[in-house]
């Protein structure tokens, strides 16, 4: 009876077998290029939030002492009480951040006060670490984030 029942087994042909195939390799070719443009979605998005946080915090600085960190004080005055220029008088024990951070791309932030489309202009230049640029290369700014 064993033999009965394994004559009526079935497997998979080598045709069956090869049209599974193009058709993954089919699906692949189509979702993988999608998911590779997400690493760098994901960093501009990251960019996005950090410059928004780091904009809470300039706020509050300004909200403590009247005024914004200048240029040359930087983003660091956000961390520790600027000893040279307009010295904040009532500025936050332990700062308004732990650090200041890197963009995704491993550079620093660039800050200017006053800005140039603003108060102050908080931006990255983004992957090719050049000014301007188009698509995944445009400068990501205070000023251009939803």
């Amino acid at each position: 009876m064993k033999s009965g029942r394994l004559l009526n087994q079935r497997g998979f042909t080598l045709i069956e077998i090869m049209v599974v195939v193009v058709i993954l390799g089919i699906l692949a070719g189509i979702v993988v290029p999608r998911l590779l443009d997400r690493p760098e979605e994901a960093r501009r998005t990251k960019a996005a939030v950090q410059i928004r946080s780091l904009e809470e915090a300039l706020g509050m600085f300004k909200l403590d002492n009247g005024f914004y960190p200048s240029t040359e004080q930087g983003l660091k005055a956000l961390v520790e009480k600027p000893s040279s220029g307009r010295v904040p008088s009532r500025f936050k024990e332990g700062g308004y951040i732990n650090k200041v951070p890197v963009d995704p791309w491993g550079s620093p932030y660039l800050y200017l006060s006053p800005g140039a489309r603003g108060d102050f202009d908080l931006f990255s230049y983004g992957p090719d670490g050049e000014s301007g640029g188009e698509g995944d290369n445009a400068d990501i700014g205070n000023w251009n984030i939803d």
